[in-house]
């Protein structure tokens, strides 16, 4: 299986706000958000396809990617990830970088 990689979609994410935005643990700061792969179908050292992932800044990332605990259930991060990869991948469409035909 080919995964679809865009090193465009990775660095968009650059200046961006944070779309995850986790209560009581989002830092509100673009000059750290990153592009995170939140697929599910991944491994240590494997990510999913670039276009399932969302803009998250170090905070918010550091909790999906299990480095740092927080109160938030399994279910309730599955719920935020959801809203927020919707939000990302219209703001892709708007960039260009993802089409749908």
């Amino acid at each position: 299986m080919t995964l679809a990689r865009s090193k465009k979609i990775l660095k968009s994410a650059k200046g961006e706000d944070c779309t995850l935005r986790l209560v009581g643990i989002c830092n509100f700061n673009p000059e750290t958000t990153v592009f995170a792969h939140i697929g599910k179908r991944r491994g240590m050292g494997i990510k999913c396809a670039d276009y399932f992932g969302i803009y998250a800044c170090s905070s918010c990332h550091d909790v999906i990617d299990s480095r740092v605990n927080s109160d938030y259930t399994k279910d309730q991060l599955a719920y935020e990830e959801l809203r927020a990869l919707e939000e990302t991948q219209e703001k892709l469409i708007e960039k260009g970088m993802l089409v749908v035909e």
